[in-house]
C-alpha cells in the first residue's frame, strides 16, 4: 500500500499534470488560430497578452506554482531587450505569464516539431534558434531577427545562457542579446528567476507546488553601446547577474537558517 500511495501520490500526479499542460497547450495553439484567422495573423501582441498570458498562468496553477513578482519600475513602454538567467523547465512559463509588453521570443528550435508549441510559436513570430556549434546559421538568424526588430520596433526576450544551467549557478553568457541591444539602442532588462530546489523539476517536468520568486532589474541603457566593446558590456551584464544571484541566494540562506 506505501508503494502504491508514493506512485499515485508522485509520478502519477505528475504525469496527470504533464497531460493537462499539453491538453492546455493544445487548446491554446487552437483558440489562437481561430483569432489570427480573422485578423490576418497580423495581431501578435494580442495572441500573446490576451491567449498566451492566461494560458501560462493556467499552465503555473497546474503545477501547484505562485509567482511573486519583485519589481519597483513598470515594463518600459518602449523598445527593449528581456533577459534571464534559465535554470529550468518552468522559465518559459513563468515568462509566458508576466505578459511582457509587445515582445516577441527566442526559443531553441527544437520545440518547435511539439506541433501545438510550432503554430503558438508561428503565429507569434517566435525566432527558432539552433545550437552553437552553428555558428554561421545563428549568425543569420541573429541577423534577420535584428532586421525585423528593426522594421516592427518590437521588443524581444532571449536567454544569454543559451541552455539551462541546472546548477542554479549563472553560466557562460553568449553574445547575441547584446549584439540585439548595440544594433537597436534598445535597453536591457534583466529578469531574475528565483526557483527553489524543493519545486525545480530543471530540464524535466516533475515540478512540485511552491512559490516562485521574480525580480526585475531597472533597465541598463544602451545608447553609448558600440560593437567594438560587445564582449565588454556582455560581461558587465553578466557580472550584476552574479552579484544579484550571490545576494539572492545568501538571502534565502539566511532565511532557512532562522
Amino acid at each position: 500500500m506505501k508503494q502504491d500511495k508514493r506512485i499515485f501520490g508522485g509520478s502519477a500526479v505528475t504525469a496527470l499534470r504533464a497531460a493537462l499542460t499539453l491538453g492546455l497547450m493544445t487548446l491554446c495553439a487552437a483558440t489562437m488560430l481561430l483569432v489570427a484567422l480573422p485578423t490576418f495573423f497580423r495581431a501578435r501582441n494580442f495572441y500573446h497578452q490576451k491567449i498566451l498570458v492566461p494560458f501560462g498562468r493556467a499552465v503555473l496553477a497546474v503545477w501547484g506554482i505562485q509567482l511573486e513578482l519583485h519589481q519597483t519600475q513598470a515594463f518600459p513602454q518602449i523598445q527593449t531587450i528581456y533577459i534571464s538567467n534559465h535554470t529550468s523547465t518552468l522559465d518559459m512559463f513563468v515568462l509566458i505569464a508576466l505578459g511582457l509588453p509587445n515582445t516577441r521570443f527566442f526559443l531553441s528550435g527544437y520545440l518547435r516539431w511539439l506541433l501545438p508549441m510550432g503554430l503558438i510559436g508561428y503565429l507569434l513570430g517566435i525566432f527558432w534558434t539552433v545550437d552553437q556549434k552553428f555558428s554561421a546559421r545563428r549568425v543569420r538568424i541573429f541577423k534577420r531577427a535584428a532586421e525585423a526588430l528593426q522594421r516592427s520596433g518590437e521588443s524581444v526576450y532571449l536567454s544569454p545562457e543559451g541552455e539551462r544551467v541546472t546548477s542554479g549557478e549563472i553560466g557562460h553568457f553568449n553574445k547575441g542579446a547584446f549584439h540585439l541591444a548595440t544594433v537597436l539602442h534598445a535597453p536591457i532588462v534583466p529578469i531574475y528567476i528565483a526557483i527553489p530546489k524543493a519545486i525545480d523539476p530543471g530540464r524535466g517536468w516533475c515540478a512540485r507546488p511552491g512559490v516562485v520568486h521574480v525580480y526585475i532589474q531597472p533597465s541598463v541603457a544602451t545608447t553609448q553601446w558600440a560593437l567594438s566593446n560587445l564582449e565588454r558590456n556582455r560581461d558587465q551584464v553578466r557580472d550584476l547577474f552574479l552579484a544579484w544571484h550571490t545576494k539572492l541566494n545568501a538571502g534565502l540562506s539566511a532565511e532557512h537558517k532562522r
